[in-house]
C-alpha cells in the first residue's frame, strides 16, 4: 500500500510542478502543445536506422528541465515506469531483421539492434517532452491549449475528466487496501483469491463517489461548461519560442549533425 500511495503522490507531483514561476511556466499554453508536437512529428520521422541524427534533440529536453527548474530525477523515475513498454516495442527486432549494417571492431552490427537501439530512444524522447509539457503546463493548461488549437470541446472536457476520475479512483484504492490490511491477521498482504471482489467493489465505490463528486458539482452550478484557465494572449516571447525550436527540429531533421560534425574535425584535423 506504501509504494500505491507513493505513486499516487508522485502523479500529483507533476501538477504542482506546474505552479511554478519560471520562463518555461509563464508561456503560453498553446505555443508550448504546437511545441511539443513539432517536437513529436520530428523524432518520429526518422528512418528506423537512424540513431546518430537523434542526439541533438536531446538538447530540447535538457534545455526545458534547465529553464523550468524541473527535478530531472523525478522525469527519470517516471520514465523508468513505461521503460517496459518502450523495450517491448522493439525487443524482437534485433530476432527479425539481422541485416548486417555496420562492424564495430570484432563486432558485427545487425539492422535489428540497431533499429531497436533507435525505437528506444525515440520513445524515450517523445515520452520525456510529454512530461515536461505536463510539468510546465499542467492538465488543466494542456486541455486550454488544444481547445485553442481547435480540439472539440467535448473530447477535451473527456480528457480532462478521465484524468481528475483517476485520481478518484486510486483514493478509493488505497482505502480498499487499507481496509483490507487493517482486518486481516497480522496486516497480512492482499491475498491473490481476493482481488476480484475487490475490483468489484472499487469499482462500485469509485463509481458511488464520482455520483457524490457530480451531484457536488451541480449544486455549485455545474451546467457542463468547465471553466478552463483564462484566455491568454499570444505574445512575442511566445512567437520567438516557437520559431526557435522550430527552425532548430527542421535542421536536425534535414542536417545529420552529429555526421557534419565529426567530418568538419576530420578536416580540421587533416
Amino acid at each position: 500500500m506504501i509504494k500505491i500511495e507513493a505513486n499516487w503522490i508522485d502523479l500529483r507531483y507533476l501538477d504542482d510542478l506546474s505552479t511554478q514561476k519560471t520562463f518555461i511556466h509563464s508561456l503560453h499554453p498553446g505555443v508550448k502543445l504546437l511545441t511539443t508536437l513539432f517536437f513529436v512529428v520530428a523524432v518520429t520521422s526518422f528512418p528506423k536506422y537512424e540513431f546518430a541524427a537523434l542526439l541533438p534533440f536531446f538538447f530540447y529536453p535538457l534545455a526545458q528541465i534547465s529553464l523550468g527548474n524541473l527535478p530531472w530525477q523525478h522525469l527519470l523515475k517516471r520514465l523508468l515506469l513505461v521503460a517496459p513498454f518502450v523495450l517491448f516495442v522493439g525487443v524482437f527486432n534485433p530476432l527479425l531483421d539481422r541485416t548486417p549494417v555496420a562492424i564495430l571492431g570484432p563486432l558485427v552490427l545487425s539492422g535489428g539492434w540497431l533499429s531497436f537501439f533507435s525505437i528506444t530512444l525515440r520513445l524515450s524522447l517523445t515520452v520525456t517532452a510529454a512530461l515536461i509539457l505536463v510539468a510546465t503546463t499542467g492538465v488543466d493548461g494542456v486541455c486550454s491549449g488544444l481547445l485553442r488549437l481547435g480540439v472539440p470541446r467535448v473530447l477535451v472536457v473527456q480528457i480532462l475528466f478521465m484524468y481528475r476520475y483517476l485520481h478518484v479512483l486510486l483514493e478509493e484504492l488505497i482505502r480498499c487496501i487499507q481496509a483490507y490490511t487493517l482486518r486481516s491477521f497480522h496486516g497480512e498482504s492482499l491475498r491473490f483469491q481476493a482481488w476480484g471482489s475487490l475490483l468489484g467493489q472499487l469499482l462500485l465505490r469509485t463509481l458511488d463517489r464520482a455520483q457524490r463528486i457530480y451531484q457536488a458539482m451541480l449544486c455549485r452550478g455545474f451546467d457542463g461548461e468547465v471553466p478552463f484557465s483564462r484566455k491568454r494572449t499570444v505574445q512575442s516571447r511566445d512567437v520567438m519560442y516557437l520559431f526557435s525550436w522550430t527552425a532548430f527540429f527542421v535542421l536536425a531533421r534535414c542536417v545529420n549533425i552529429p555526421q557534419w560534425l565529426g567530418n568538419l574535425l576530420a578536416g580540421v584535423a587533416r
